[in-house]
């Protein structure tokens, strides 16, 4: 996945939630525009090549202060949120690193 074309897919609005990435935003009270803000200021910090669904990534990015991780991965030309949310421990220890 290449995050530069992500990046210009989201900022033309070509991407769509999954059920799951709705339910986990509200879990964690963030915006549409919080993720938004997040997946065009982030970076790829995993790939994560076809586990039966086909590519996808986890996208770090920030909506001001706020730590956002972003799962995406392809539905047709669009970007699909297959989830978002803050890390927290355990499963993080920071936002760049996994929980021991």
């Amino acid at each position: 996945m290449n995050i530069s074309e992500m990046k210009s897919l989201v900022a033309s609005g070509l991407y769509v939630y999954s059920v799951h990435a709705e339910i986990e935003r509200k879990m964690d009270d963030l915006s549409f525009e919080e993720i938004e803000m997040a997946l065009l200021s982030g970076d790829i910090l995993e790939k994560y090549f076809d586990t039966g669904r086909g590519e996808s990534c986890l996208i770090l990015g920030f909506a001001h202060s706020i730590p956002i991780h972003i799962v995406c991965g392809w539905r047709g030309n669009k970007i699909c949120i297959i989830t978002a949310y803050v890390p927290k421990p355990p499963k993080f220890t920071t936002p760049w690193e996994r929980g021991h």
